[in-house]
């Protein structure tokens, strides 16, 4: 039997100090003391199967899938000392019956089996009995592909079911809320979502009712499941009981291709999982990081995607000639704009960028700025969409990021600028990212500006005053780097190909800076990254490469995640894993 050996550990968790000896598989490591035994056996790469379990919620211990042989050092009698085994540590005296691993922790001696007959014998009683009443509708649910029921049943199953008598019919496609069904009859009463809703979303709608095979989920008398965080819900589900309205049926998830990316619904910049076939995207799913959003997301942020998909995406660079649009190559509409600016002083040009935009997007609006001679540079601010979870009150995603780069405080100089308009005094305004007349500006002001120029990607009121509309990218369509409203640098990353003609928003503004007679050598967005790295101290040491899949803290604005605030607490309590 080999000797102790130290169990791997995150890198960022210290030296445990108080350290016990625990024997897994017949291999002894050292945990913390009060590690959960399934946590236990995970840092080894020793999979304890569960169902009710969730290192984000309180352990129920209720579906018994995590059962597992567990033995202890006998007592010895007076005066005897304990026996020992070849290394010098306690034998174990294993118990008659297993233990469940979720919601028991360690001890000193303790022993461990995840493999024994035993352990193997009870995993297969227990799949039994949750197939028992199970539908076999795998063909046409929506978790097929990522349904735990499958992936278990085909490892700790029987194989084969000995049960001939009627199933318990329970309702289908149940509307327990606008934005998630509920198919009862493939409920197997993990209680996932039950204790979400109670103890992450503060909102307990959800609850059990009759009892045996004839044990429903339901929402509780005259409640729905409709608060900003119900689809979380589904995520947690580890079948397919609760899907999302909006993706239900719409693809098969073997078929998506995942791309790690951020949510750009407000400034939080939540970690999510982009799920696209082709150049389509079907659903957004939050990402593991416990710096950001957890395991979490709002609703709004995950349904935000639509627009990438809409009929009315700009899809081709148009020049107004005789009063109408005509579809131009983008060598023309560069160089339109770039007659237009030409020989017009600073002071009569204005640039009107969004916190929208990346920050390499956002470098080429000052590099633009700057080549113009213009300090008629500002972003549009939004405010007021903060909840006591994820929320962040402002929404914009990159607000850090353009206080980082341009220097400027959002807002601040709009109002100067809309009085120049009104004044006929500016002769070129460059709208980047923004409809301008949903940002509070008159349209009578817009159409006394000489040459109104819009960057967007999608066709508005704006776009249709625009002497020049330029087809930009979504946020699934790049690759960047956004600063979120706590300091933190994170990635965005390319999940479909722009529609039409679009081009990358950064690949216009720089060469747009080109055709108005300035020059640089930047043809990737590393390139990029690495002159704002050069140029802007928060960004000094990093590379594109190093920002990771997690991000790094690069300003400390002092902002706290509420949730994540709330979790800390309920981690340090013992109450969940986290």
């Amino acid at each position: 039997m080999p000797a102790p050996e130290a169990a791997p550990a995150p890198a960022a968790t210290p030296p445990p100090a108080d350290l016990v000896n625990v024997q897994i598989d017949g291999v002894w490591y050292k945990f913390p003391k009060g590690t959960r035994m399934i946590e236990a056996c995970k840092q080894v790469q020793k999979e304890v199967p569960h169902y009710c379990y969730h290192p984000k919620l309180s352990s129920p211990g209720n579906c018994r899938m995590c059962l597992v042989e567990m033995g202890m050092p006998p007592r010895p009698a007076p005066g005897q000392e304990p026996e020992k085994d070849e290394h010098g540590m306690p034998k174990i005296g294993w118990m008659p019956r297993p233990v469940i691993a979720c919601a028991n922790t360690v001890a000193e001696g303790m022993g461990i089996r995840t493999e024994s007959t035993l352990t193997q014998e009870v995993r297969k009683g227990v799949m039994e009995f949750l197939l028992i009443n199970h539908p076999l509708d795998c063909p046409i649910c929506d978790q097929a592909g990522e349904c735990r029921l499958q992936e278990f049943s085909v490892e700790h199953g029987r194989g084969e079911s000995r049960f001939r008598e009627e199933k318990v019919k329970k309702p289908k496609n149940v509307d327990i809320g606008p934005r998630v069904r509920l198919d009862d009859e493939r409920c197997i009463m993990c209680s996932r979502c039950i204790r979400f809703t109670a103890e992450i979303a503060d909102e307990p709608v959800l609850g059990f009712t009759e009892r045996g095979s004839y044990t429903t989920l339901t929402v509780h008398p005259g409640k729905r499941l409709e608060h900003n965080y119900s689809l979380n819900t589904v995520d947690i589900c580890p079948v397919g009981a609760l899907t999302s309205t909006d993706f239900r049926f719409q693809q098969r998830v073997w078929f998506l291709s995942e791309t790690n990316s951020l949510c750009t619904k407000c400034g939080r910049g939540c970690n999510m999982e982009i799920g696209a076939r082709g150049d389509t995207i079907y659903r957004q799913t939050p990402r593991d990081n416990n710096d950001v959003n957890s395991t979490w997301m709002c609703d709004q942020g995950r349904l935000d995607f639509h627009f990438v998909n809409s009929e009315f995406r700009l899809t081709d660079p148009m020049v107004k000639t005789g009063g109408k649009h005509q579809v131009a190559s983008w060598k023309k509409a560069l160089q339109t704009v770039a007659d237009a600016v030409s020989g017009v002083k600073g002071d009569e040009i204005a640039i009107i960028a969004s916190a929208r935009m990346t920050n390499e997007e956002l470098f080429f609006v000052k590099q633009l700025a700057r080549l113009l001679g213009t300090e008629n540079l500002d972003v549009i601010p939004r405010t007021g969409g903060a909840d006591n979870y994820l929320r962040a009150d402002d929404l914009n995603p990159n607000t850090t990021g353009a206080r980082q780069i341009l220097g400027i405080e959002p807002g601040a100089k709009l109002a100067g600028i809309g009085e120049l308009m009104s004044r006929g005094r500016l002769r070129v305004v460059l709208a980047l990212g923004e409809n301008l007349l949903k940002a509070g500006f008159e349209q009578r002001d817009l159409e006394k500006v000489g040459c109104l120029v819009s960057l967007h990607i999608l066709a508005n009121a704006s776009a249709e005053l625009s002497h020049v509309v330029l087809p930009g990218t979504s946020y699934a369509e790049t690759r960047g780097s956004m600063i979120n409203v706590t300091g933190r640098l994170q990635r965005l990353n390319k999940a479909v190909n722009s529609p039409g003609s679009a081009r990358d928003t950064w690949e216009i503004l720089r060469d747009l800076i080109v055709a108005c007679g300035g020059s640089n050598g930047l043809h990737s967005i590393e390139d990029v990254f690495s002159r704002l790295a050069a140029e802007v101290t928060c960004f000094q040491g990093l590379s594109f490469a190093k920002i990771g899949d997690l991000g790094v803290q690069v300003v400390e604005t002092g902002e706290k995640v509420p949730l994540l605030e709330r979790e800390k607490e309920r981690k340090a309590k013992g109450i969940i894993v986290g």
